[in-house]
C-alpha cells in the first residue's frame, strides 16, 4: 500500500536524517537542540506511519535496518542535491538564453543601463534583447519575455506589472536663455515645441502635449508645430540639444535631471494612464532562465518606483 507523506513526515525525516548520520539519538538530540526522548518518540512515529523499522535498538546505541540504509541513502541524496542546487542559486548559476523584446525607448534609456548589475548577477544567462514597436503583434514563440508599454491586456497572455509612468515638461537650460521666461503654459508661444509621435498611437501627433496641458487644467494652446519624432529618447536627445520644450516620461530618464542637462521650466508630474508590462506565454516562467529575468525585473521596478515615488510635485521628479 502506498503511503502519502505529510508535512509532518517531513520534519520525522529530517529528524531521522540527523539520526542516521550519527547512528545515535542523544547525538542527533545535541544537533537538533532537542531531548534524546523527543527523538526517539519521532522515529518511532516515523516507522509506525511507514510500517517497518528503520532503527534496530541495542544496548550499546541503535543500526539502521536494511529499510532504514536504504532510506538514509536516499534522504542523503536528496539532501545533498538540494543542497547543492542551492549553491548553484547563490553563485547565480542558472544557464542559458532568454529571449526579451521590448519597446524600444523602454530599452534604450531604462533597461539597458541596468543590465551590467543583471549580468553580475546571472553570469551565465545570455539575453536575446529585440527592439519592436508596440504595433508589432506578439506572437507566441517568438519570445520569453515581452516589455510594452499598454494596459496589460493581451489575449493568452500572462502579464506582470512593472512601472506606472508620470509625464512633465522639460528643456534644455540653454533654451532659455535670450527668450522671455519660461514660467507657464502661457509662455510656450515663445518656444519651439517637440513631440514624439508614438506616445499616443492612433492619435493625432501632438497629442502628448495636448494631454498634458489639459491635465494640468491649463487654457488651450497651439501646440499642433515644431519636430516630431518617432522613438521617445530621440524626442529627449532633441530637447539635450536645445531644439525646444519636450514631455519627457520619468521612467525614460536616467541622469538628465539630476546632471543639468535638462530642467522642469514649469508644471507638475501628472500620470499618463499608461503602464510598462512584462507579458510571458502560460508556463513561460517555468523556464528557470526566465523566471530568473522576470524576478530581476520586477526588483529592479520596485527599486526604481522607491526611488522615484509617483508625485505631483517639479521638484521631487
Amino acid at each position: 500500500m502506498r503511503r502519502q507523506l505529510t508535512g509532518q513526515s517531513f520534519v520525522w525525516l529530517h529528524v531521522f536524517a540527523c539520526a542516521a548520520r550519527h547512528l545515535s539519538f542523544t547525538r542527533c538530540a545535541e544537533e537538533l537542540h532537542i531531548t534524546p526522548g523527543a527523538v526517539s518518540q519521532q522515529m518511532r512515529q516515523l516507522e509506525e506511519r511507514l510500517g517497518y523499522r528503520l532503527f534496530l535498538r541495542r544496548a550499546r546505541g541503535v543500526e539502521l535496518s536494511a529499510e532504514g540504509q536504504r532510506l538514509a541513502q536516499t534522504v542523503a541524496d536528496a539532501y545533498g542535491s538540494i543542497e547543492a542546487e542551492l549553491v548553484r542559486l547563490d553563485a547565480g548559476e542558472i544557464r542559458g538564453t532568454v529571449r526579451v523584446r521590448s519597446i524600444p525607448s523602454f530599452l534604450a534609456k531604462w533597461l539597458t543601463p541596468r543590465l551590467s548589475r543583471f549580468q553580475q548577477r546571472y553570469p551565465d544567462i545570455e539575453l536575446r534583447l529585440v527592439a519592436e514597436d508596440s504595433a508589432q503583434a506578439l506572437t507566441p514563440g517568438d519570445f520569453d519575455l515581452a516589455i510594452d508599454l499598454n494596459d496589460g491586456s493581451y489575449p493568452g497572455m500572462l502579464s506582470t506589472p512593472l512601472l506606472a509612468e508620470q509625464i512633465f515638461p522639460v528643456c534644455s537650460p540653454a533654451l532659455l536663455r535670450g527668450r522671455p521666461p519660461l514660467h507657464g503654459p502661457a509662455d510656450l508661444v515663445h518656444y519651439p515645441l517637440l513631440h514624439d509621435i508614438t506616445a499616443w498611437r492612433g492619435s493625432s501627433e501632438y497629442a502628448e502635449w495636448e494631454f498634458y496641458l489639459e491635465g494640468i487644467g491649463a487654457p488651450a494652446q497651439a501646440v499642433r508645430r515644431g519636430h516630431t519624432f518617432n522613438r521617445n529618447h530621440l524626442t529627449i536627445e532633441a530637447a539635450i540639444a536645445g531644439l525646444g520644450v519636450a514631455i519627457a516620461r520619468r521612467t525614460l530618464l536616467n541622469d538628465e535631471l539630476e546632471r543639468g542637462a535638462l530642467i522642469v521650466p514649469f508644471g507638475v508630474a501628472i500620470p499618463n494612464h499608461k503602464r510598462y508590462v512584462v507579458h510571458y506565454p502560460p508556463g513561460g516562467l517555468n523556464q528557470p532562465g526566465a523566471r530568473a529575468v522576470h524576478d530581476w525585473l520586477v526588483a529592479e521596478a520596485q527599486a526604481f518606483r522607491e526611488l522615484h515615488p509617483l508625485t505631483g510635485a517639479p521638484q521631487d521628479l
